[in-house]
């Protein structure tokens, strides 16, 4: 079995001020996607519709508000409810940790709903925009998690080449590291394939239906390796929390898809 490296969660330390590792992670998510979102404006069917570096940019700014709200809302509603009913100041305290990749994608939702309005354009053309931006962000998330030494994996055979004890959940046993199975799964693999299909032009909502569907698929599947919340554990039909919200998630994928399909190329 393997040891998880226990990595300090601090990369550098400047005077009183720590830039924690995770931090940098999401530093590395938006360099990625600007840069990604650069490429993506060089294509011809996003250069001919007059996107620019600088929409691109205001895309960030956009987002990065949508990611912090929306996934601290969701984790609030989606997984605390009752805490924080109970403390509801605690819900803006947002340094102590608890964030929702579903909320957060309901986040980046409104906020492209909002850039579109201002921009005069089409929300599904931005949201097919900077669909195949996103994996890379989400596999740099996960990578923080791993070094965190946070969201391990359910108990593996030991046998494993890669099982892991993680000491910060207390018990001394192997498990999988399902942050770097995410990592691999919800964001290198996802990123290849959108990356690819977006490549050409796709009916209106095609390409943002892709990313429901490929990340809803692969994050329920990814559920199998994560340890449920605590708090939460195994719910009906024996799906986790994670593997819910990815129910409707597909669904909406599945419909966009055909939409898109119905309506041909952009």
């Amino acid at each position: 079995m393997l040891t998880h490296p226990q990595f300090n969660p601090i990369a550098l330390q400047l005077g009183p001020v720590g830039i924690h590792w995770y931090g940098l992670m999401y530093v590395v998510a938006f360099v990625l996607f600007l840069w990604l979102g650069t490429l993506r404006t060089r294509q011809p069917q996003w250069a001919d519709a007059g996107w620019t570096k600088r929409d691109v940019e205001d895309l960030l700014f956009f987002g990065v508000l949508g990611v912090i709200i929306g996934g601290r809302l969701g984790y609030v509603l989606f997984y605390k409810p009752g805490y924080y009913a109970s403390n509801p100041l605690e819900a803006l305290m947002v340094w102590k940790g608890g964030m929702a990749f579903h909320g957060g994608l309901l986040g980046v939702l409104g906020a492209m709903a909002l850039f579109a309005k201002r921009r005069g354009r089409s929300f599904l053309a931005v949201t097919d925009f900077i669909a195949p931006c996103v994996p890379t962000g989400l596999a740099a998330g996960r990578l923080g998690n791993f070094i965190n030494g946070e969201l391990w994996g359910r108990a593996a055979d030991p046998s494993l080449p890669w099982a892991m004890v993680f000491p910060q959940s207390g018990q001394s046993i192997a498990r999988h590291p399902s942050q770097l199975y995410q990592f691999l799964l919800e964001g290198l693999l996802l990123f290849v394939v959108l990356w690819l299909y977006a490549r050409k032009p796709r009916g209106i909502g095609q390409v943002s239906g892709a990313f429901l569907i490929g990340y809803g698929v692969l994050r329920f599947i990814a559920e199998f390796f994560r340890q449920p919340d605590s708090f939460l554990g195994i719910l009906s039909l024996g799906m986790t929390m994670g593997q819910w919200l990815c129910v409707p998630m597909v669904a909406a994928g599945v419909w966009l898809w055909l939409r898109g399909a119905r309506l041909g190329a952009q």
